[in-house]
């Protein structure tokens, strides 16, 4: 505790030896102090100690007031101490006994400033280090609270998918071994994305990239080597809070256009994100076969639909966003959700 207190008081002087011009009037000032002390005290003193009160004055005025000053008190202390207190007095004349004297404060004098100098710099640095500390530790918490937070919302998510599948299966075991072999399948897409996604260097690229390396993944995964996927998105970047839902949502779209869009597996998919006003609206367009009328409403949670449709619209809720479907030359699904 008592070293942490010389710190701190070490880096509360730092304003004042920020202060320049203040700083040497102050080593003026000090060094006269120092000559009228040694003045005063001179008749009870014995004779050879002429530097007497000028090594506080130093010291003092380098630890509070920074090199700067240390070192026009040093000088100014050396002159006025060489002058009065050291023989021939009231004159600068140079003798080997004089040269050896000032020679002897020179040296007391430089490693004086020299080692508060270093102390300075250290505790600069230790300040510093300490910051950076503090600092880490309050990003690792605020991590630390998001990924609770988001298994939280994951494992939300889950269990309202299996209830989804639990409601589709109904009685019949076979509709259940079947709902239970699709949720394992989604279950393990969700994992793959989600390693994918907390991987800090592509949380960190563009949504373009981060897509683009995404959509390769899937097409490499279903083997669909005759389907492109284009994408088209401004250099923006997603937090996780909007980036998990979005991923899943495109890998729920792309993955219901490769089992159902294309029945020769020959087919385009386009993503495309723009900024309408305050929204953004992700696009995601298949040049398929399209969609059966009716099959995709503007679905809420609980109507009626597939269940990958119900699992996009559960997603988008989950960023604010809305869900829509057209049906032209192809099938087009439309996410628009708030820019910020």
């Amino acid at each position: 505790m008592a070293r942490l207190k010389v710190w701190d008081i070490i880096h509360a002087t730092r304003r004042l030896r920020s202060l320049g011009l203040v700083g040497d009037l102050v080593a003026v000032a000090a060094a006269a102090l120092a000559l009228l002390l040694r003045y005063v005290a001179d008749p009870v003193l014995p004779p050879g100690f002429p530097y007497l009160t000028f090594f506080p004055a130093v010291v003092l005025t380098t630890f509070f007031f920074g090199l700067r000053a240390g070192v026009v008190c040093g000088v100014l202390s050396g002159l006025g101490a060489w002058y009065v207190f050291i023989p021939p007095f009231y004159s600068f004349e140079m003798s080997p006994p004089t040269a050896i004297a000032l020679g002897f404060y020179v040296f007391i004098v430089a490693v004086d400033i020299a080692l508060i100098h270093v102390m300075h710099l250290a505790a600069a640095r230790l300040r510093e280090d300490a910051e950076e500390t503090a600092l880490l530790y309050e990003q690792q918490r605020t991590m630390f609270q998001e990924l609770q937070h988001r298994v939280a919302n994951n494992m939300q998510f889950v269990s309202a998918m299996l209830r989804l599948y639990k409601k589709r299966a109904g009685d019949d075991p076979a509709a259940m071994l079947t709902a239970l072999d699709d949720a394992r399948v989604r279950l393990d897409t969700m994992s793959r994305i989600h390693r994918y996604l907390y991987d800090p260097a592509n949380v960190t690229r563009p949504v373009g990239a981060f897509f683009q390396d995404l959509c390769a993944n899937l097409l490499e995964a279903a083997g669909a080597k005759d389907v492109r996927i284009t994408v088209d998105m401004p250099p923006v970047q997603f937090d996780l809070t909007r980036l998990t839902p979005l991923s899943l949502i495109v890998v729920e779209v792309i993955t219901n256009a490769l089992k159902h869009a294309f029945p020769d597996g020959r087919g385009t998919i386009a993503l495309r994100l723009v900024q309408d006003g305050d929204r953004m609206v992700l696009t995601v367009a298949d040049d398929g076969k399209g969609m059966a009328p009716g099959a995709a409403p503007d679905l809420a949670p609980g109507d009626g639909g597939s269940l990958g449709l119900k699992i996009i619209t559960n997603l988008a809720t989950q960023i604010g966003g809305h869900i829509s479907y057209e049906v032209a030359q192809g099938t087009t699904a439309r996410i628009a959700f708030d820019a910020a």
